[in-house]
């Protein structure tokens, strides 16, 4: 909501408090000043505003709740530390036409291009590098603590319910490991995911406004607002393409954390106990988990042939399009790499899924694994994989108490 009131009536607010957006033509500062440019500057008081508002409404309805905090003024900061990553990657590109096309210049022995104007344009990077490390430390350091307090709410839960949870299969490394995992893998999916919507956001009308530069697309020929519709279409195929061929690896990955818990879990039994972990039971167990992964391996192996194969083309696609403007002579070496660096933002950030789904297969893994574990809380049935296991431990339990002494 804050983002779709952003761009509709935002800008105008921000003129009417004497914040104005950048006139049609006109340049954005280059370094350190981009970052208090007008327009900026409104929208960090603009989405101020919009998180306080947000933030003491859900506080009311969840008055004394442990974690509100860290859920609602720690996830606004994260958000915004996500849109100013862009606003840094923005300005960088702000700074590649300037310095690029004095390169440019360079090279072709122009007149009157001297050494200072290159130094002053590095003086002009090294500021924007500076606020980047600043944020990339920043964000390192927050996103640490927020994902412990995470991991630290969902460790409370469960070990408060652990009367009802001790007696499922792998119930320890649940608590223990799956909980950290989980956290930690939403939390960088989810920065990731806030980055894509946010570089979308900024890069797309970019991309608009740079196109006008392109003349025709091979094959396709004069399209409007061709960079854009490139972007979508290359990425939405690529999204499509994986996740077809991957739909089957979230299924197996969940059943390989499975049968390997089962294998450890009969090991430590028979550490204990004479009549476990025998060589039977071990070879069924470990046949189970060898049968598993030579399903993944086969699975991942055509995954693996549409991912490489998909980025490769992918490093290829934007210059093969641009042939025919480049032969011509549309552009220059400085609105080159502004193309590239706009398109390549857009790019990835509308290939979220095909970037992050090996990462997204492991947090669907996890995800059933608690899901399982919480069924148990709510008194729901089991998974029928952990259903096999409690017969299997029941089985066990019996041949011990029949057992001649």
């Amino acid at each position: 909501m804050c983002i779709f009131v952003w761009y509709t009536v935002g800008p105008q607010m921000g003129a009417a408090l004497g914040l104005p957006p950048l006139a049609p033509g006109q340049q954005a500062p280059i370094g350190l000043g981009y970052f208090f440019s007008p327009d900026n500057l409104w929208f960090y008081l603009y989405f101020t505003i919009f998180v306080l508002i947000f933030g003491l409404v859900w506080k009311a309805i969840e008055r004394g709740h442990p974690w509100s905090n860290w859920s609602i003024w720690g996830s606004a900061f994260i958000i915004f530390i996500a849109y100013f990553s862009v606003q840094v990657s923005v300005a960088v590109n702000n700074w590649r036409g300037p310095f690029f096309d004095l390169f440019q210049r360079a090279l072709a022995r122009e007149e009157g291009i001297t050494a200072w104007q290159f130094y002053d344009l590095q003086l002009r990077f090294l500021e924007i590098g500076l606020v980047g490390v600043t944020l990339s430390v920043v964000t390192a350091f927050f996103t640490s603590h927020y994902v412990f307090r995470w991991r630290t709410a969902m460790n409370d839960f469960y070990l408060s319910k652990w009367d009802k949870l001790r007696h499922i299969e792998g119930a320890s490394q649940r608590v223990q490991e799956d909980t950290m995992r989980f956290a930690s893998i939403v939390e960088g999916l989810g920065v990731v995911l806030i980055n894509s919507v946010m570089t979308l956001v900024v890069f797309l009308p970019l991309l608009f406004q740079m196109s006008v530069h392109v003349t025709e697309l091979p094959i396709l020929g004069a399209i409007p607002h061709s960079l854009f519709w490139l972007a979508l279409g290359w990425s939405v195929f690529g999204t499509v393409l994986l996740a077809t061929v991957g739909i089957k690896l979230p299924g197996l990955q969940f059943r390989n954390q499975r049968v390997e818990a089962a294998f450890r879990k009969e090991l430590v039994y028979g550490e204990d106990h004479e009549d476990r972990a025998q060589p039977p039971t071990m070879r069924e167990l470990f046949g189970n988990v060898r049968k598993n992964y030579f399903r993944m391996y086969w699975h991942y192996l055509y995954f693996n042939v549409a991912r490489y194969t998909f980025g490769q083309l992918d490093a290829l696609i934007l210059t093969f399009m641009l042939i025919p403007t480049i032969v011509v002579g549309k552009i220059t070496m400085g609105i080159w790499q502004q193309i590239a660096t706009a398109f390549g933002q857009v790019s990835d950030s509308f290939q979220y899924l095909v970037s992050s789904w090996t990462t997204i297969i492991e947090l669907l893994s996890i995800h059933k694994r608690l899901k399982a574990f919480e069924a148990a809380i709510d008194g729901g049935p089991l998974p029928q994989i952990d259903q096999n296991y409690l017969a299997r431990e029941a089985e066990g339990g019996e041949m011990a108490a029949n057992k001649p002494t």
